[in-house]
């Protein structure tokens, strides 16, 4: 009896977090720590968009980068003035160390300035991405 009491709580503890985890996956939101951190040309291997930029964290490894980069793609040519920047974090661990980026994909907006004012980890919606551009500009 203890075995079966055993596992029903580890069946309900497992789907809650993973309930949570998708909830949470892809969401674009502010982040505290990223607060006054800039990105500029040097860093990102091109130039910053006119309005802004969309800056994604990506790995060889990763599937669901490969539908990141088609969903911001698709919004960087969507909405003039905006850019889409891939980086492979295997090839930048000094700038994924500095700007705390835990998985891939990573999906970080940037203002005209080059300011970090959103961040998505996991595979974002393109009406979020779209609306997390709204407030970069």
């Amino acid at each position: 009896m203890t075995g079966l009491v055993v596992c029903v709580v580890v069946l309900v503890v497992a789907s809650a977090y993973g309930v949570l985890h998708r909830r949470r996956s892809g969401r674009v939101r502010v982040r505290g720590r990223d607060g006054g951190k800039h990105l500029g040309a040097a860093e990102l291997g091109e130039g910053l968009g006119e309005r802004a930029t969309l800056v994604q964290f990506s790995s060889a490894f990763c599937a669901p980068c490969r539908a990141t980069r088609r969903v911001l793609t698709e919004v960087a040519g969507l909405v003039p003035g905006v850019t889409h920047v891939e980086i492979d974090a295997e090839d930048r661990l000094e700038l994924v160390r500095e700007l705390d980026i835990i998985k891939t994909p990573t999906v970080l907006v940037l203002d005209a300035e080059g300011r970090i004012v959103r961040r998505a980890t996991g595979q974002p919606r393109k009406a979020d991405v779209i609306a997390a551009l709204g407030e970069a500009v």
